[in-house]
């Protein structure tokens, strides 16, 4: 593997450093996440459409659907950089995850009707694809799609959907032969969140920032799609879908985040005091800030080796074992960080608006809802993978 960048690579990464110093200048304060506000919200959306006009939300997509043909490599140090300076105007679900899809199934009538506007920043998706008894076991899912004609008719209930208020269009899992067990029977389908019989209700969170954040629970009555809109052969969206999951579990430029809470973890710890004395002074806490350290920086090398291999192989299509291993360590990397915030906070970490707040108050919510070690499939589930796709383990019976 080799990590080193080349003198154009070097002077495209200059290129989005000063971008976004200068658009982050017109952020909202304290965005946080794009849902957080309507604020939040609108600067995204103004975002989206100035990195539409650079060419660098599909940076990496041939230039006949919109992207700009450049190598994943450049995608990796855009997702890096912009990670950095925690800057939104990327749509997760639309050109990371359904865009790569379309690219991967879709036929070419659709790739030129679907994947330009969302290069062009000009449309927000959302995911319709856990159910109330379909999480990890995805393959389980009952929301149904039979053919009538042009159209299929959809019924169903979908959950842990984020951001479906505000999005444009959502893209999802059906099943369209009920006869077929688990995943020999679901297609891949998108549709206009405005259609009839589209209902989005707000899911509350024990943190209180449900509608903050807009979990939702999406509900489908007789809801009918185009077929045009239903990406591969009817009946084969299990095995595309296993594809997008890898684009979600990959976590390129994921580990930023943990790198930023450390960061202001460290700066805290040489202001602090306890026991008379600065909590950086204490070896205890010197050796759990290195432990996480230490462990950032074996996240990072599995970043690099992902974005590496993908590069290499000039696809977004990678053996699943290592989107599965680097989205295992990422999200497992923010529940260690989270806990030994909140540790070393002590009371502070308990609040998160007042003049007692520390470090913004990033530790309080993830203490109470660490649902990165199950969002994008469980851990435990990841852990499979590793072992059968990875280590070549037997399945179990």
């Amino acid at each position: 593997m080799d990590f080193s960048l080349t003198k154009e690579q070097i002077a495209l990464k200059v290129e989005f450093e000063a971008f976004f110093r200068e658009e982050m200048k017109n952020a909202p304060p304290d965005i946080g996440h794009v849902h957080e506000s309507d604020a939040a919200f609108d600067f995204h959306r103004y975002m989206m459409k100035r990195l539409g006009e650079k060419g660098w939300i599909a940076i990496s997509w041939p230039e006949e659907y919109g992207g700009s043909g450049r190598p994943l490599m450049d995608h990796y140090l855009f997702n890096t950089v912009r990670a950095s300076f925690g800057a939104p105007g990327i749509d997760q679900f639309g050109a990371e995850m359904y865009g790569p899809t379309v690219l991967l199934a879709g036929s070419e009538e659709q790739k030129k009707r679907l994947l330009p506007p969302i290069a062009r920043g000009e449309v927000v998706y959302c995911q319709g694809w856990s159910e109330p008894n379909s999480g990890s076991d995805l393959a389980s899912l009952k929301t149904s799609a039979k053919r009538d004609g042009d159209h299929y008719v959809v019924n169903g209930q979908k959950i842990w959907n984020t951001g479906g208020n505000r999005a444009d269009r959502i893209f999802m899992l059906a099943r369209t032969n009920p006869e077929e067990p688990r995943g020999k029977g679901l297609s891949i389908f998108s549709a206009d969140m405005r259609s009839e019989g589209i209902e989005v209700r707000p899911i509350e969170y024990m943190d209180g920032r449900g509608e903050v954040y807009n979990y939702n629970e999406v509900w489908f009555t007789n809801v009918r799609i185009p077929a045009e809109d239903r990406i591969g052969p009817e009946n084969a969206g299990w095995k595309i879908t296993r594809e997008t999951m890898n684009f979600e579990r990959s976590g390129i430029g994921g580990f930023i985040m943990v790198e930023q809470m450390l960061e202001k973890l460290v700066d805290y710890c040489k202001s602090a005091r306890r026991n008379g004395k600065l909590l950086a002074e204490d070896p205890s806490v010197r050796l759990k800030l290195a432990e996480i350290y230490a462990e950032l920086q074996a996240k990072r090398t599995i970043a690099d080796r992902i974005a590496w291999l993908q590069d290499s192989a000039g696809s977004h299509k990678i053996p699943p074992h290592y989107a599965s291993e680097g989205k295992v360590m990422g999200t497992e990397l923010i529940q260690k960080v989270t806990y030994l915030a909140t540790e070393l906070l002590g009371r502070h970490g308990q609040v998160t608006k007042s003049e007692w707040t520390k470090i913004k108050g990033v530790a309080e919510s993830f203490y109470m809802c660490v649902g990165a070690n199950i969002y994008a499939g469980s851990n435990e589930i990841q852990r499979n993978i590793t072992a059968w796709a990875g280590l070549g383990l037997p399945r179990f019976s």
